[in-house]
């Protein structure tokens, strides 16, 4: 079977399981766990089949014109490169992995097999997106992603937080897609093709004549599907899905796909400066923003939210430097281990019966009721810390080791200006990386009170998948660092001496202060009473979340809605604390910006249309209806009545003619 042949089938087998489950699910929903999971994981195969033949070697390359159209044509065409090949077995490995732990997580679940169906949905969008060589089939990927995005994060479609957070992230989303779909039209017209062979050949050569104006409309498109400044705020509210599907979206599927577009099509954005630019001041502001929100969260997920909007702008922040190599590098990282986190995270909320920190910081042996959990979650917050040997130590590294090559004049690929803004905001990010990574550690497992309700074990399918994804958490940068390169663009991705002890310096600075803040908050904690903890009833961890989601409070007694008295965030950000936790109030800008003048402005259409139209339209059909109305009472079928009427009519026809004739 030729490579061309096993990569059209990557895509293909989960788009024909997700069919097939949408389809039996209700008729026959004993068939919905093996379709859900068996075309995954073939998928998975597959794609490590087609990683192994590339080898990072020549890009495959293969297109058929879809429909001739006069003008731009669109392929049905397939570009795997390195990057291709990679990511297509990140997105594989997290998707597998999400619907195995699903298994048990959803087992109770009546609408497991809608939701399994959305999920192979999902990951065949975001694979298309991978392999695509025609930017208009790439856009078709996209899109998909959109629509099951709004489908999977409003799976509790119950409770009001919920269907909020579909429709935002909808919104938000296509919000970015309009100046997207105008520049890809835009891309194509001066490029005259959407196959991104042909496009990056028009760059090769200086044949873009808008890059500027190309590349700003593109990365509208990017900011919002990855989540960065100023679109990024739909991702924290999506938490309110089911914690898989958190899972797949940070990991490996919507939000990488922003980061790997701008890394299949890196020299459009390099033809312009401002762009490059551009992109690192968003890349900036997304870093060290979401980094300061994430230590002041207490639901456990928001915190790994804008964590995840935090190491996209690392990515970007590497590609604003013009290393797509170092940028997907930190994609592949970051997918495994922010994968593990989410899913450590629905064994804990499972245990705990809360999404609240605050409340687990109150119960004395969570982390012996989910060991599995606990030691897997530390090796993923180690590694999103970047402290060595970990995987997220060496990819982001690498980022930082390119800004430090941008600023020094060692490469010239982006302005000098690029890479300072990067490299400080890398720095500034890495101490808040680890300071709210260690906070959530220290309030998760390191609590004191009452002892957790014991749910029992959770299911073999939750806990194994945690092991499996840890060891790439572990070990994939030790040695990625050097393969890389040969599957990449040839560039070093190995850590410098200057940014390695910076970066790791920093990180141990900001994890040693936030524990010392702990130790702090903790003593002076003691001296209040703690209350009694109340127990959850037992259920499954899907049905859990719910009821966390829909009682807008922790699931543990009233003690847990005030604030939390040993919470080191509070003592790190002081005054800042109450801004950072609200998102710096970007909602409620937005609010008074767009949405208060929107609907304003509806209103006024709506006056305009029921007071002024509809009067006018209901004035002519008034006028004529009087008329009828004075003709109906004069035919009232009484022949005397018509009789006398035509007497009097001839009557005064009579005497208007005497009169007539006499004044003659």
């Amino acid at each position: 079977m030729t490579t061309t042949t096993l990569a059209v089938l990557v895509p293909l087998l989960p788009f024909l399981g997700a069919v097939a489950g949408l389809l039996l699910g209700r008729t026959a929903p004993g068939f919905a766990r093996p379709l859900a999971v068996l075309p995954t994981l073939a998928s998975l195969v597959l794609a490590a089949l087609v990683a192994g033949r590339q080898g990072g070697g020549a890009a495959v390359d293969s297109a058929t014109e879809l429909t001739p159209t006069g003008s731009v044509p669109i392929e049905l065409a397939l570009h795997i490169d390195g990057f291709a090949a990679l990511v297509a077995v990140l997105v594989g490995l997290v998707a597998s992995c999400v619907q195995i732990y699903s298994t048990g997580y959803l087992r109770d679940d009546p609408r497991y097999p809608s939701y399994a169906g959305l999920v192979s949905l999902f990951t065949s969008a975001m694979l298309l997106v991978v392999y695509s060589g025609d930017l208009m089939v790439l856009l078709v990927g996209w899109e998909v992603m959109g629509i099951c995005s709004y489908f999977l994060v409003g799976h509790y479609w119950e409770t009001p937080e919920a269907r909020a957070a579909s429709l935002k992230a909808f919104l938000v989303t296509k919000l970015g897609d309009v100046p997207f779909l105008i520049g890809l039209f835009a891309l194509a017209t001066d490029a005259g093709s959407l196959r991104t062979t042909r496009i990056l050949a028009t760059v090769a050569s200086g044949g873009l004549d808008h890059p500027t104006v190309i590349a700003l409309l593109l990365l509208a498109g990017v900011a919002g599907k990855s989540a960065q400044f100023p679109l990024h705020t739909w991702l924290p509210d999506a938490m309110a899905g089911p914690t898989p599907v958190s899972a797949l979206i940070h990991a490996a599927t919507m939000v990488a796909a922003g980061v790997y577009f701008v890394a299949r099509l890196l020299p459009v954005f390099e033809a312009s400066q401002a762009a490059m630019v551009v992109m690192a001041v968003m890349a900036a502001v997304t870093m060290a923003g979401s980094a300061l929100a994430a230590l002041a969260q207490d639901d456990i997920k928001r915190v790994l939210a804008y964590s995840t909007i935090g190491q996209l702008g690392y990515m970007t922040g590497a590609l604003a430097v013009g290393d797509r190599g170092a940028a997907v590098f930190h994609l592949l990282s970051h997918g495994a281990f922010k994968a593990l986190l989410f899913l450590a995270a629905g064994v804990i909320i499972h245990a705990a019966g809360t999404n609240s920190l605050a409340t687990m910081s109150r119960m004395g042996n969570l982390r012996d009721r989910v060991p599995d959990a606990y030691w897997t979650m530390t090796v993923a917050l180690l590694a999103l810390a970047a402290i060595p040997p970990f995987s997220g130590f060496f990819s982001k590294e690498a980022v930082l080791g390119v800004a430090e090559h941008v600023v020094t004049g060692h490469t010239e690929h982006a302005p000098a200006a690029a890479g300072w803004i990067v490299l400080v905001a890398g720095l500034l990010t890495a101490v808040l990386t680890a300071a709210y990574a260690t906070r959530l550690w220290l309030l998760a497992f390191r609590g004191r009170g009452e002892e957790a309700p014991d749910h029992g074990r959770q299911p073999l399918t939750m806990t194994v998948v945690l092991w499996v994804l840890a060891v790439p958490s572990l070990a994939l940068g030790g040695f990625a660092f050097r393969l890389l390169p040969d599957w990449f663009d040839g560039r070093d991705l190995g850590p410098t001496l200057t940014t390695s002890v910076l970066g790791t310096g920093v990180a141990l600075a900001g994890g040693i202060v936030t524990y010392a803040a702990w130790r702090h908050t903790t003593a002076r904690a003691a001296r209040v009473p703690l209350g009694a903890v109340a127990a959850h009833p037992e259920g499954d961890a899907a049905r859990v979340e719910a009821e966390a989601i829909a009682s807008h409070e922790p699931a543990y007694g009233d003690i847990a809605q005030a604030p939390d008295p040993a919470d080191p965030g509070r003592l790190l950000l002081g005054p800042l604390h109450r801004h950072a936790a609200a998102g710096f109030h970007l909602d409620t800008v937005y609010a008074a910006l767009f949405v208060r003048p929107v609907r304003a402005g509806a209103s006024l259409v709506r006056f305009l249309d029921r007071e002024v139209v509809e009067t006018y339209v209901r004035g002519a059909g008034a006028l004529p209806r009087w008329l009828g109305a004075a003709v109906r009472r004069a035919q009232t079928g009484n022949i005397q009545t018509y009789v006398s009427a035509l007497l009097a009519g001839t009557v005064v026809l009579a005497v208007a003619a005497v009169l007539v004739a006499t004044g003659a």
